[in-house]
């Protein structure tokens, strides 16, 4: 399964990538992510790989993350593995203006198993996941909040 997302955030390039790679932002626009654990490698660089530790609606989840390509501002690429799932994600990001970015994301999934299943019978849920933190972040970059909750700001 493959699938292409794109949306338009109204801050520049530069800031929208260090809120997207920075370990400190990434659990305000993923809240979900409980921790995130250095495996092998240098933080950031490619070929690093990163325990991440998920709480999705009650139920813990555990990935490894592993760093293809880190060329930000312009683009990243990562692989995350868990039981029955692999996904590459290549994330590019546009200056479409002095203060605007184009942040476009690739998900290609592959399954197995049970999973294999899951993928069938519920392709659109890893989209609108992915949509979901993408608005997230895309509200933490422009108004400095978190969009499940818009009327508490962060600091």
């Amino acid at each position: 399964m493959k699938y292409k997302v794109s949306l338009n955030i109204d801050r520049p390039v530069d800031d929208v990538t260090r809120l997207f790679s920075d370990p400190e932002h990434i659990k305000k626009w993923q809240p979900e992510l409980v921790s995130m654990t250095l495996l092998d490698g240098e933080a950031g660089e490619a070929g690093s790989k990163t325990r991440l530790k998920f709480k999705l609606n009650g139920r813990e989840m555990e990935m490894t993350e592993t760093i293809v390509f880190n060329n930000l501002p312009k683009e990243f690429t990562s692989t995350y593995e868990t039981k029955g799932v692999y996904n590459i994600q290549t994330n590019h990001f546009e200056k479409v203006g002095e203060k605007k970015t184009k942040w476009t994301t690739i998900s290609e999934f592959r399954f197995s198993g049970f999973m294999k299943w899951i993928g069938w019978l519920m392709p659109h849920s890893f989209r609108r996941q992915t949509l979901k933190y993408m608005r997230r972040l895309k509200a933490l970059a422009e108004n400095n909040t978190d969009p499940d909750h818009p009327a508490k700001q962060k600091s």
